[in-house]
């Protein structure tokens, strides 16, 4: 699979590891964006990982209360948002 990102999702990865930069410090955020790397890689692997959710599928981040909400089309893995579990439900909903 190739991985893309959508500009929202880098966005939402960008302004929440600053976040957890600015609130627990630099390791923490910078966790973060290990975390979704980590996440994103073993998807590139294993795309059926995640589960089927609202004609999407999410993959939880660990350590984070986040899910990368992706779709699969042909040979590439689109992820439309990195989602926080309790906020704004289906806010991506209308993402390509």
């Amino acid at each position: 699979m190739i991985p893309s990102v959508s500009p929202e999702a880098e966005s939402e990865l960008t302004e929440g590891a600053l976040f957890y930069a600015r609130e627990g410090g630099p390791e923490l955020g910078h966790s973060r964006i290990t975390e979704f790397e980590r996440t994103l890689a073993l998807l590139t692997q294993h795309a059926q990982l995640g589960a089927q959710w609202r004609k999407r599928r999410r993959m939880p981040l660990r350590r984070f209360p986040y899910s990368i909400i992706y779709y699969l089309r042909g040979e590439e893995l689109r992820v439309v948002a990195l989602a926080h579990h309790r906020r704004r439900p289906e806010y991506w909903a209308s993402r390509t």
